[in-house]
């Protein structure tokens, strides 16, 4: 409780610096505030795990782990922000404030044991983001994202609000333990009501992690708002709504798994065909991320349709391994976008030539976003598809490996054009913030998907 309570003060210390003008000041704060965030999630690792605030909320290992995840996850967005931030406003104070708070709502995702706290984090989560899409208020496109995102995120809140009022009208409580009793001592008595509650819940979590059919939002919005913003929406906002989206079904919901999972197995087919097949049309290497990040999202999936014993620790490493890669992919665009002008898979002609390093390190994110062995990519499909193997959802594992293949194909297309295409590249210059969050996710990248059992049981 104690990483909610610093986060929210850390929030307002930080608009505060901003308003007695001391900006150099910002994000050197945000980031010790973040490291002792970390330090007292790491301590919450080692206490009882009970709920607090009349069971409101649980930092058992599964909440911890994936909050530590969240938050180091925002410290290197952070650490991009540098420069980044002043370029658009003198006003930048706002940006980290934002980017606190909708981390404060990302952790209670991860933690909430009431669907009342579920609401809540979701909403804190979100709010923020939508002031974050259309913070550049003379950029039409980022106009554009915020509005979509608004309306769309009002739209989902209604589909959620409205599953947990059924939920609650057929078992009476909010809290997680109370509607599994309701589930396992009636098994046959169900009311339809919580059938319905169940579908409206799935609608309106599945607009949050952008998957289909409900991902019609997810292009515009994620084209549409600054580089940084994306990178922190496709994979804080991503892990921690999957974070409560598993909690959810696999503690409280898992006697109606027969019930459920078919759902689930619909949605996860059509998110792979449509995130690969519109991501293979793009000329753009950030559409092209922000439609792999849909398909991404049919992947995490498979933990959930596959639930078992290793369901949390698979979409913990597929989370972070996604995050890694989704971090230095946005770094690099952002580098090449500064100095090309263009986001185009053409501003990527030659790059290697006169920046082997910043190559280098892209083709590795490209690969593990492929999911090619050696890297954290590999290990955290190899993980999603033995979770549906378990299950015997072969149909699902040949059409999880076909779209695999598609996948291979649009990543190479960067490798391709760094390597093996002529352009008017230019000698890109990398400051240490760059540097630092480079060496980070790369060893990290390569660690995962060399020494995975550090990783695999982890919670």
């Amino acid at each position: 409780m104690g990483a909610i309570i610093t986060l929210s003060i850390l929030a307002l210390l930080v608009l505060y610096l901003g308003l007695f003008k001391a900006n150099k000041s910002l994000l050197p704060v945000s980031l010790v505030g973040l490291l002792v965030v970390i330090g007292l999630l790491i301590h919450d690792w080692k206490a009882e795990a009970i709920p607090l605030y009349n069971g409101m909320v649980l930092f058992d290992h599964y909440a911890v782990a994936f909050s530590i995840l969240c938050t180091v996850i925002t410290l290197l967005v952070l650490i991009l922000s540098k420069g980044y931030f002043t370029s658009s406003s003198d006003h930048v104070a706002e940006y980290y404030t934002l980017l606190l708070f909708s981390l404060t709502g990302a952790v209670l995702v991860n933690s909430f044991h009431n669907l009342a706290l579920l609401f809540l984090g979701i909403e804190i989560m979100s709010v923020a983001l939508y002031i974050l899409v259309g913070i550049r208020k003379k950029d039409p496109a980022s106009n554009e994202a915020a509005i979509k995102y608004f309306i769309m995120g009002a739209f989902s809140t209604g589909f959620l609000l409205f599953g947990i009022t059924l939920l609650y009208g057929a078992s009476g409580s909010f809290d997680l333990v109370m509607i599994k009793d309701y589930v396992t001592s009636h098994p046959n008595e169900i009311s339809p009501l919580f059938y319905g509650g169940i579908l409206l819940m799935i609608i309106g979590l599945i607009f949050k992690v952008g998957a289909a059919p409900f991902h019609f939002w997810t292009a515009d919005v994620y084209d549409g708002a600054p580089i940084l913003i994306t990178s922190f929406m496709s994979t804080v906002v991503k892990i921690a709504s999957f974070a409560g989206l598993l909690r959810l079904f696999t503690f409280s919901l898992l006697p109606l798994q027969d019930f459920w999972t078919p759902i689930f197995l619909g949605i996860a087919i059509i998110t792979l065909f449509i995130g690969n097949l519109s991501a293979l049309m793009q000329s753009s290497f950030k559409r092209m991320l922000v439609y792999s990040s849909i398909s991404h999202a049919g992947y995490m999936l498979f933990a959930i349709i596959g639930v078992g014993i290793n369901s949390a620790n698979a979409i913990f490493v597929y989370g972070a391994s996604y995050s890694l890669a989704t971090l230095t992919a946005f770094a690099g665009l952002i580098l090449v976008k500064r100095a090309m002008g263009s986001d185009h898979f053409e501003s990527f002609n030659g790059l290697a030539k006169k920046n082997p390093y910043l190559a280098a390190i892209l083709t590795i994110a490209m690969l593990s976003l492929a999911g090619i062995p050696l890297t954290a990519g590999f290990i955290g499909k190899f993980m999603m598809f033995s979770a549906v193997m378990a299950d015997y959802h072969i149909l699902l594992l040949i059409l999880a490996v076909l779209n695999a293949a598609i996948a291979v194909y649009y990543y190479l297309k960067v490798v391709v054009a760094m390597y093996f295409r002529n352009g008017e590249a230019k000698h890109i210059p990398i400051n240490m913030n760059y540097v630092l969050l480079f060496i980070v996710t790369t060893v990290l990248t390569i660690l995962i998907g060399v020494y995975p059992n550090c990783f695999m049981e982890l919670i």
